[in-house]
């Protein structure tokens, strides 16, 4: 209806909420405004939550020739408390939505020049999603590798649950485990919902 000219708004005490419109009233920014924000912003955008990243402490023994849960057992970040990191070492997020996922496992032998084949899958509800390997069947490799997978995944919130598994597959020696210490992060999982 009509143009207001001014500076600078404030409240008639100077401090407290300012109200700009009613609900259910559109505020548009003309093209070409640049909006810049010196104090604290809420409410804009979205959130990259719920989001956890946890790895595994110390080497977690495993059987030659199996797919096995990485027990990723200490909580680098877990924003919504929705990793489990005692029992099942599963990630519910109870938020539906897009959700990227990654997980790495670092797989070691005792043995050099014996690994087969190095699998990473990180499963939704025991199946598997995302899914990486190392195949050196033909000429076998070290006695230590790192196998990584990543991918966005859909979830429902409150059943789905997303979970690491590695297999490792050695012609031989006698210990074969998932690399695992409390200064790195040869194994770890981690997930955050995407802004949609």
């Amino acid at each position: 209806m009509g143009t207001i000219k001014t500076t600078n708004i404030e409240t008639i005490t100077g401090s407290g909420t300012l109200t700009l419109g009613q609900s259910g009233e559109t505020i548009t920014i003309p093209s070409g405004v640049t909006i810049t924000n010196n104090g604290t912003q809420t409410g804009f955008g979205g959130a990259n939550t719920p989001a956890f990243f946890a790895r595994l402490s110390a080497s977690q023994n495993v059987t030659n020739n199996a797919s096995v849960k990485a027990q990723c057992n200490t909580e680098i970040l877990d924003t919504d408390n929705c990793y489990d990191n005692v029992t099942n070492y599963r990630f519910t997020p109870n938020v539906a939505g897009k959700y990227f996922v990654f997980g790495q496992i670092g797989m070691n032998t005792n043995t050099n020049n014996s690994v087969q084949l190095a699998i990473v899958g990180i499963k939704k509800n025991g199946t598997t999603v995302q899914y990486n390997q190392f195949d050196f069947r033909t000429n076998y490799a070290g006695q230590q590798n790192m196998v990584m997978t990543h991918g966005i995944v859909d979830m429902d919130g409150t059943t789905d649950y997303l979970e690491l598994f590695g297999e490792i597959y050695v012609v031989a020696g006698s210990t074969y485990q998932f690399g695992g210490s409390a200064s790195n992060n040869s194994t770890s999982f981690g997930a955050y919902k995407i802004i949609e």
